[in-house]
């Protein structure tokens, strides 16, 4: 009888199988390591959307949009008497309700090339300017939103409807609070019944979340709006100084 060849042991087959895997599992470690994953209970109304590897590609994105030179020319052209008279009659409502007023020092955030800007000046509100991450002088100037180049307590009135675009919710919110003068009005509208653009940053399902970030001002009142894809109207108030002091001092 011929001699038979040994099968080889158990132990060769898992040297060989763990070899032939190390550089699968070098590839995976890279990428989970480079992955740049905000903060964020992926089981709440708020959800952060994955994907972007460092805050410089998530900036980036963001640009891909604000410099599109087609939409550049439909903001600045088409769209823009409609979308000035739009913005207008959202902001006389809040002239009525006196939450905003001919002196309010207002601010509008994510203004891309400055409608809500416009709006605000028409019906009366001359100091106002927008920011975004692309000058539009002199209606916007540059800005983060998640790092205001602003002053605390500097304005009356902040609005914006860029929320759904942050990626860290709550430092956009937090910025608002800072530079929002004690008793100053914010205004967010925010889609919560459909899903923002393929640029936004985060998906907003109720109104909660928003409500537990403004930990220094309260909600006025919500509403539904028709807002170019945005479907709800929050408003909230910061709180001023002695209010927060007593709140603090009934915990």
């Amino acid at each position: 009888m011929q001699n038979m060849k040994p099968k080889p042991p158990m132990l060769v087959y898992f040297v060989i199988s763990l070899i032939l895997s190390l550089p699968l599992l070098f590839f995976f470690f890279c990428f989970k390591t480079n992955t740049y994953t905000p903060p964020g209970n992926p089981n709440s109304d708020l959800k952060i959307r994955p994907g972007y590897t460092t805050y410089k590609t998530y900036i980036q994105r963001q640009l891909n949009k604000t410099l599109n030179p087609k939409l550049r020319k439909i903001w600045t052209t088409r769209d823009w008497d409609r979308k000035i008279q739009v913005f207008a009659d959202f902001f006389q409502v809040l002239k009525q309700e006196n939450l905003l007023f001919n002196e309010s020092k207002a601010l509008c955030i994510g203004a891309r090339v400055g409608q809500e800007v416009e709006a605000l000046r028409r019906i009366g509100v001359s100091d106002s300017v927008g920011m975004d991450l692309v000058p539009y002088p002199p209606l916007v100037v540059e800005g983060d939103f998640h790092r205001q180049p602003f002053d605390d307590g500097t304005f009356d009135f902040e609005f914006s409807n860029v929320f759904d675009h942050a990626l860290f919710p709550d430092k956009f919110v937090g910025e608002i609070e800072r530079t929002l003068k004690p008793g100053g009005i914010c205004v967010l509208h925010v889609a919560l019944s459909r899903r923002a653009d393929k640029y936004s940053a985060n998906d907003l399902y109720s109104v909660k979340p928003l409500v537990n970030l403004f930990t220094n001002s309260k909600v006025v009142r919500v509403r539904k709006v028709d807002g170019f894809g945005l479907d709800t109207e929050v408003v909230f108030r910061k709180i001023e100084k002695q209010d927060r002091e007593m709140i603090r001092g009934s915990r």
